[in-house]
């Protein structure tokens, strides 16, 4: 069975096929960048473009940056707010024609790392991605707790991905240095209130993270995400190959 993965970023639609038993693309990932605004109609028809790339599929996992219930997406911080309570696996399903999973896209990243990267499973393990905001992954003892939503944590009186986002470094102009000092205020908040065994650190700034994660100070050890910005979507294709859960098309 061939699985598709397609990951929605603030920035970007990105997808390949995915070899689900070795966490592997298939085919160079094919992107375009997510419409603005990124209305239901027009991320439907990113999706399928991206979707239209590869041929000889069999189900898809399409990742949304927001928190999806039984393939429905009830939060939309990064996107149109036309995603509210949308149904969106079944927009998908209906558009591609082939059976979709919906899952939140950090949930995805977490997946695929807590699966195919080099990480202890044991305890409470964090996942977090910096990019246009700041998603996060839970797991316990290698089992998700799906759609938490720590980057909405208020930290100074701010949500926390406004500060200390991969985006918020680039709106706000700031070095490796400034940054890197608002993510461990964000990363200690974390810590005090969950004490995981480890945090993963993905997203785009995890190609980056030579330079900046020397610079953070804290108790839990942290490391870079193995598969990087691919996680993404081979999380999604994972997910999207356990028939239980990926709706079936009407």
């Amino acid at each position: 069975m061939t699985i598709l993965g397609i990951d929605i970023g603030g920035s970007g639609v990105k997808g390949a096929p995915v070899d689900t038993a070795k966490g592997e693309l298939l085919a160079e990932r094919y992107r375009v960048p997510t419409p603005q605004p990124s209305d239901v109609t027009s991320v439907v028809e990113a999706v399928a473009e991206v979707a239209a790339r590869f041929d000889g599929y069999d189900r898809v996992g399409v990742t949304f940056p927001g928190v999806v219930v039984d393939g429905v997406t009830r939060t939309a911080a990064n996107v149109d707010k036309s995603w509210l309570d949308a149904p969106a696996a079944r927009l998908f399903t209906e558009r591609l024609g082939k059976p979709v999973s919906v899952l939140n896209d950090a949930d995805a990243a977490g997946v695929a790392e807590v699966a195919f990267g080099d990480h202890d499973q044991q305890g409470l393990v964090m996942m977090l991605t910096f990019g246009t905001g700041i998603g996060s992954a839970l797991f316990l003892d290698g089992t998700l707790i799906p759609n938490t939503e720590f980057g909405h944590l208020e930290i100074d009186g701010k949500d926390a991905e406004a500060r200390a986002s991969d985006r918020a470094r680039e709106q706000d102009d700031l070095s490796w240095e400034k940054w890197s000092g608002r993510v461990q205020d964000y990363l200690r908040h974390v810590e005090m209130l969950l004490s995981p065994r480890l945090f993963i650190v993905g997203g785009g700034v995890s190609k980056k993270a030579d330079k900046w994660l020397p610079l953070i100070e804290i108790r839990t050890p942290i490391v870079p995400a193995t598969l990087l910005n691919n996680a993404g979507i081979i999380g999604a294709a994972v997910i999207a190959g356990q028939p239980a859960i990926a709706p079936e098309v009407h």
